[in-house]
C-alpha cells in the first residue's frame, strides 16, 4: 500500500507539472496571437504611439505599444484615440449647478478666446501663476491621423490654489481659466493660461471637451469627446517652486500617477511634451486623437 501511495503521489505531481506547462504554453500562444491580431495596437489597454521622450515630456507619434487611460484605446495603424475621461464636478458646460445656478461658461459672450487668464462677460478676476501655453492638435484616427479642422475645443483647469472658477468658494462669480478655440486647417489650437495647481487627491491636470464646431458648444450633449491630460513629474516639481504654489508642493507629495483616480492605468496618450521653465513659462503640446 505504501508503494502504491508513493506511486500515486508521483503520478499526481507529474500531471500537475504537465498542466502548469500547458497553461504556460497557452499563455505564450495567446500573447503571440494577440500581438499578431493587434498589430500596431487595438486593445482597451493598448496604445499605438512612438514615444519621443526627454527629461520634460513625451511626444506621441508613430507606432509602439503602451498603456492608455480610461475606457477606450481603439486605434488605427498610425494613431490612437485619447481615452474618455470624466469631466469632473466643475465642467462649467451647462451640465450641472454650482449650488446656486447652472454653471455655463459656454454661454458667455467672449468665451471663444485664446488667452483664458482673465474673466469675461462682466467679471474682472485675473488668474495669477506661471505662464503656460497649451498647444493641442486634433486628429482623426479613422483617416490615418488626418487633421480635424473647424472643431471646437473647450478647455478648463483649476488656478494655482487648486480652485475652479464658477464653483469654488469666493470665485463663483469668476470664469477665468475657461475658453474655447476653433481648430485651424492643421487641427491645432493654442491657449494662453497659467500652470494649474495641485489640489488634494488629484495629480495636476487639464480638462477639455471636443465639439463638432463652435456652433455646437451651446449644449454639452453635442460634445464628441471628454478627456484630461497631465504633466511630467519633473515639470510639476520645478513649476511648484515658483511663488504662489506652496500648497501644491505639499499636495503633490501625497499623490502619484499610480494612485490618481484618472491616470492610475497609464498616461501614455495623456502626457504632454514640455519646453520652457518656471521663470519664463512653459509651452506644452499634445496630439489628441478622436474617431469621427
Amino acid at each position: 500500500m505504501e508503494k502504491h501511495g508513493n506511486q500515486l503521489e508521483t503520478d499526481l505531481h507529474t500531471l500537475m507539472q504537465a498542466a502548469a506547462s500547458r497553461r504556460q504554453m497557452l499563455r505564450w500562444i495567446s500573447a503571440g496571437g494577440a500581438a499578431t491580431l493587434l498589430g500596431c495596437g487595438g486593445g482597451s489597454d493598448a496604445s499605438t504611439s512612438t514615444a519621443t521622450s526627454s527629461t520634460t515630456g513625451t511626444t506621441t507619434t508613430g507606432t509602439t505599444t503602451g498603456t492608455s487611460t480610461g475606457t477606450t484605446g481603439s486605434t488605427t495603424s498610425s494613431c490612437s484615440i485619447i481615452p474618455e475621461e470624466t469631466a469632473g464636478p466643475y465642467p462649467g458646460d451647462g451640465s450641472n449647478s454650482n449650488g446656486v445656478t447652472i454653471a455655463n461658461a459656454l454661454a458667455l459672450s467672449g468665451i471663444v478666446r485664446s488667452d483664458i487668464r482673465s474673466s469675461i462677460a462682466g467679471a474682472s478676476g485675473v488668474a495669477a501663476g506661471v505662464p503656460l501655453t497649451i498647444k493641442l492638435q486634433l486628429v482623426n484616427t479613422k483617416t490615418s491621423c488626418a487633421s480635424l479642422a473647424g472643431y471646437a475645443i473647450y478647455l478648463w483647469h483649476c488656478d494655482r490654489d487648486g480652485n475652479y472658477s464658477m464653483y469654488s468658494s469666493g470665485i463663483t462669480a469668476e470664469n477665468y481659466l475657461r475658453g474655447v478655440q476653433e481648430t485651424d486647417s492643421n487641427g491645432s489650437v493654442s491657449f494662453t493660461t497659467i500652470f494649474p495647481g495641485c489640489y488634494s487627491g488629484r495629480i495636476p491636470h487639464v480638462h477639455f471637451e471636443v465639439y463638432p464646431s463652435v456652433g455646437k458648444i451651446s449644449s454639452a450633449n453635442n460634445k464628441v469627446k471628454t478627456s484630461q491630460f497631465t504633466f511630467p513629474m519633473a515639470t510639476l516639481n520645478e513649476a511648484y517652486q515658483a511663488t504662489g504654489y506652496t500648497t501644491s508642493v505639499r499636495n503633490l507629495s501625497q499623490i502619484t500617477y499610480a494612485t490618481d483616480n484618472v491616470f492610475s492605468d497609464g498616461t501614455s496618450l495623456q502626457m504632454v511634451s514640455v519646453t520652457g521653465n518656471a521663470t519664463q513659462g512653459y509651452v506644452v503640446t499634445l496630439t489628441v486623437g478622436i474617431s469621427v
